[in-house]
């Protein structure tokens, strides 16, 4: 059985992994990024070559996985093109990390809306858990402008504008066709509101040691034990 966490339940996993046990934020997004390729390259039929995908990617740690999402892609052969929810020099810490990286290896970071419509493949990477009410100026335009074209979203974490805990959609909301949620599925994933939002929904293993969820009381079985991104089945999960 797969537990599920809080938002609040989630920040504290975050503040202990990072302040308590010093595995830091690069360590943490590699590893989101990582799995986030590996999950669009498996969407894709198993073979990333040539295939023209677009990252839409926000300030905080889910752009930043992004953006390590799409330098693994552009190594695997994917045509990658990254959409900024935000002006470059806004861009801070290791996300702007992430992305200096990307410009140096000559990926196109700075495209306008119209690489939207044709890609084969859009990521969702604008916000995260952390998003308090619904998305604003340009994440909301991007989140619009995704939905409208009609082209298969995967999700990181969850849908941009999705509550977390809820799972009631915002105005606006993505609408992926997938979502990989990362570390435990937010609750409000699996709540009834957000299916249609969520898409097939796959759980990462972004190396949270199990103490740590004990610290809050949750027990977390071997549930990586068979591989590092696994299906989520609903009736399989417990509060």
């Amino acid at each position: 059985m797969i537990p599920t966490v809080t938002a609040a339940q989630m920040r504290e996993v975050d503040r202990v992994v990072t302040e308590e046990l010093h595995i830091d934020l690069l360590q943490m997004m590699e590893n989101a990024g990582r799995a986030l390729a590996e999950r669009s390259r498996r969407f894709l039929g198993g073979d990333a070559r040539g295939r023209r995908i677009v990252v839409l990617a926000g300030r905080g740690g889910n752009g930043g996985g992004g953006l390590a999402a799409a330098r693994r892609l552009s190594i695997w052969g994917a045509q990658v093109t990254v959409v900024l929810a935000q002006r470059r020099d806004e861009m801070k810490g290791v996300p702007e990390q992430q992305l200096a990286i990307l410009e140096r290896m000559g990926v196109d970071a700075r495209a306008g809306d119209a690489a939207i419509a044709g890609a084969e493949l859009l990521l969702d990477a604008l916000v995260g858990y952390s998003l308090r009410g619904a998305p604003r100026g340009r994440i909301a335009e991007l989140v619009g402008a995704a939905n409208a074209s009609r082209v298969p979203i995967v999700a990181l974490d969850l849908p941009s504008g999705l509550d977390p805990d809820s799972g009631r959609p915002r105005e606006p909301t993505i609408r992926a066709a997938s979502t990989l949620t990362l570390a435990l599925p937010k609750a409000g994933l699996m709540a009834p509101d957000a299916r249609g939002w969520v898409g097939d929904l796959y759980l990462a293993d972004v190396s949270v040691p199990e103490l740590v969820y004990r610290r809050l009381g949750i027990a977390v079985g071997p549930i990586f034990a068979e591989g590092d991104i696994v299906p989520v089945d609903v009736r399989a999960t417990v509060p």
